[in-house]
């Protein structure tokens, strides 16, 4: 593994890191505010996506630790490298929320890609394997949220 393959790795994974932590607060934050005729599938969806988010939290921050990086350390640093878009309007209706959830897990889910290869450039098997997991959850809260919409 060169050093620069290496950094592009750890800058990649704190990237994804930046991701998970933005989208599990939207989506926390639509379970929150979610109104309307589906509120109580809606709310428990969202809180169930939320946890699976937050629980890649670790997971992603551990793998950049073990490539002997540092992760995001506040707030500012999240929002410097994450994607995913802010949404502060908590009277969005409920289905501009499914859509806009659905959005940024296929966000999430290109950034998962650019994980993947920049793993398998740098020869980290380990992160190349657990990503193919991270992409299947990703695709299936897309696939969930999509599928509320059509």
């Amino acid at each position: 593994m060169t050093n620069n393959a290496k950094a592009a790795l750890i800058d990649s994974l704190n990237g994804l890191l930046a991701d998970a932590f933005a989208l599990y607060i939207k989506t926390k934050n639509f379970h929150w505010h979610v109104r309307g005729r589906q509120f109580h599938d809606l709310h428990l969806l969202f809180d169930t996506q939320a946890t699976e988010v937050f629980a890649l939290t670790d997971l992603i921050a551990e793998r950049v630790r073990k490539q002997g990086g540092t992760t995001l350390t506040s707030p500012g640093a999240i929002a410097a490298k994450t994607q995913i878009k802010a949404q502060d309007d908590t009277s969005i209706d409920a289905m501009a929320m499914v859509k806009e959830l659905a959005e940024d897990n296929d966000t999430f889910i290109a950034k998962l890609r650019e994980v993947k290869a920049a793993a398998e450039e740098a020869g980290d098997n380990a992160t190349d394997g657990i990503v193919d997991d991270w992409t299947d959850q990703a695709e299936q809260r897309a696939w969930f949220l999509r599928e509320i919409l059509a």
